[in-house]
């Protein structure tokens, strides 16, 4: 870090540091295109991965928080750019840098109204087009005058704009077209069974074939950062659970975690063996539910009862432990809320019984299928280089070869005194992210075993203040969820409520890489590759 620190000083003496988890560098906007061309370009910094991107309203100035990671060198850095002009604030875009930060900038656009100077497509992302203010700024006015529940369909126009800096210095608005007139256009979702959820591919095709993809989403935002904003710490954890709900018990770990590494809480034994057991349950369940309705989306409609068999084994444990077998609100502050039921260990063996046998009649029944590998072999196929530009995590980025599992990169919890392989595969295409979800099946189990017969006596939870505040400043943390890393961002102004939550989703990126990898493909391809990226849309729609 302190070489990073020494580099980056070297070539930009305008930039200041702090000290901490990630080393914090601030910037002027001036020269943070610069930076930023360094920290990728550069072979002593090498910065590919782009982990998160944080829009901020500190009052007196709007700006962005970014987290960056050198895939190569395995260091870390965040940069503080900011502007005082909240009448029309503006920054530089990076998406043509990291191409995950196309859709990251549209997203900090929509809720706080920077504008990014030379972004290609300066349109709101999830609000509609008509939306009257900007909702995670804090003089945000939210009266149902301004914006009236509106009964109309958005009217869709193909047109966007972009801010271009020209040599002078001056800023231009200019008129871009996102289809033109002679396209045909189709809409893929957002009532589509196999888009997995409420998503829209707005898709021109020549025949059956993919032109261009413009991605619609939002249609199920509920709001959840701006909730909590008004809601004390403990009363933020239960949204976890309805994010990515096949990724419930990570999520919400991840969010604790975060709370008690500003805290400086340690989490007893007994609590971490029982958090980790969780994680990797929720990580079969949802493994065994994306196999099953793949295989559906691809018309082997009975590998969906077979795979069903296993996870309800999974939900019954759940549900003896938890009282509920989809929204669990089990991990909290300090550890987890109820202790094991009489019957965990019992039941936890006797699903490691039966996976084996079970993987090998999917194997029999679906992954050796000619037909399977006639849809999927060569479909969709993403580099190493794509994964990382586009931050896509998760099994979809061990597919092309990326090994980014969190467990392995910033273990947390036990993970780094478990004995498992990170599954990595260099074909990228469909088949390869099927294929590494199952092997991560066999690895999960191969966790759970260490950990059955070795479950200690003790405490449940650490003591915990009744009311919580956290001291001043900032705090980012991640985990390895069902789908990829999923992040939290905190920002504390000592108070009982957070000043700003972020959830830095795995499935934004996941949904943002579907144009690039269907482009030049099939409809039916489409249908493929979005099965195989396995997004769940209200980890999205936050």
């Amino acid at each position: 870090m302190a070489n990073v620190q020494e580099h980056i000083a070297r070539l930009f003496p305008e930039a200041t540091f702090e000290e901490g988890e990630w080393l914090l560098v601030n910037i002027p906007d001036a020269k943070w295109h610069s930076l930023a061309k360094t920290l990728k370009e550069d072979p002593e910094l090498d910065f590919d991965y782009l982990v998160a991107l944080v829009g901020m309203d500190w009052t007196e100035t709007l700006g962005v928080m970014y987290y960056f990671t050198s895939t190569h060198l395995g260091h870390h850095v965040s940069v503080r750019v900011a502007t005082d002009n909240r009448e029309k604030p503006m920054l530089h875009s990076i998406s043509d840098l990291w191409h995950v930060a196309n859709l990251y900038e549209r997203e900090v656009y929509d809720y706080f109204g920077i504008i990014f100077i030379n972004h290609p497509d300066m349109r709101r992302l999830f609000l509609r087009n008509d939306w009257v203010g900007y909702p995670l700024r804090k003089d945000y006015d939210d009266s149902p005058e301004v914006n009236p529940v509106r009964l109309d369909h958005e009217a869709v126009d193909d047109v966007t704009y972009t801010y271009v800096e020209k040599p002078d210095g001056s800023v231009v608005k200019e008129k871009r077209t996102v289809f033109a007139p002679e396209d045909f256009v189709v809409n893929i979702g957002p009532q589509h069974p196999a888009t997995h959820g409420v998503l829209r591919f707005r898709t021109a095709v020549d025949g059956e074939t993919i032109k261009k993809i413009d991605l619609y989403l939002g249609y199920i935002h509920r709001g959840i950062e701006k909730l909590c904003e008004g809601l004390g710490y403990m009363q933020t954890l239960h949204f976890t659970d309805r994010l990515d709900y096949l990724s419930a018990q990570q999520n919400r770990h991840c969010l604790c975690l975060c709370i008690e590494k500003a805290m400086g809480l340690e989490v007893p034994r007994r609590a971490e063996v029982i958090r980790v057991m969780m994680d990797e349950l929720m990580r079969i369940s949802s493994h065994l539910l994306f196999m099953g309705t793949f295989c559906m989306d691809l018309g082997a409609t009975t590998m969906l009862f077979y795979t069903l068999r296993e996870r309800e084994r999974i939900l019954d444990i759940f549900e003896k432990t938890c009282g509920a077998r989809m929204t669990f609100n089990y991990h909290c502050i300090g550890g987890v809320l109820e202790d094991l039921d009489k019957d965990f260990v019992a039941d936890v063996k006797a699903l490691l019984e039966v996976m084996p046998k079970a993987i090998k009649e999917y194997d029999t029944i679906f992954t050796g299928n000619v037909i399977a590998h006639n849809r999927m072999d060569g479909v969709g196929v993403l580099s190493k280089e794509d994964v990382i530009s586009y931050g896509a995590t998760g099994p979809v980025g061990r597919a092309s070869g990326w090994a980014c599992d969190v467990r392995k990169t910033a273990p947390y919890g036990i993970y780094s005194e478990l004995d498992f392989d990170e599954i990595t595969l260099p074909e990228g295409d469909s088949m390869a992210r099927y294929l590494v979800r199952v092997e991560e099946i066999k690895q999960s189990c191969r966790i759970l075993e260490q950990l059955v017969d070795n479950i200690p006596e003790g405490d449940i939870c650490a003591k915990v203040p009744k009311v919580i505040k956290l001291p001043e400043g900032h705090w980012f943390q991640q985990v390895e969820a069902s789908r990829g890393a999923f992040g939290v961002y905190i920002e504390s102004h000592g108070d009982q409520k957070p000043w700003r939550v972020k959830f830095n989703s795995p499935c934004m990126n996941l949904a943002g890489i579907v144009p690039h990898a269907a482009e030049g493909g099939k409809i039916a391809d489409l249908i493929t590759i979005g099965g195989t990226f396995d997004y769940v849309v209200p980890d999205i729609d936050r």
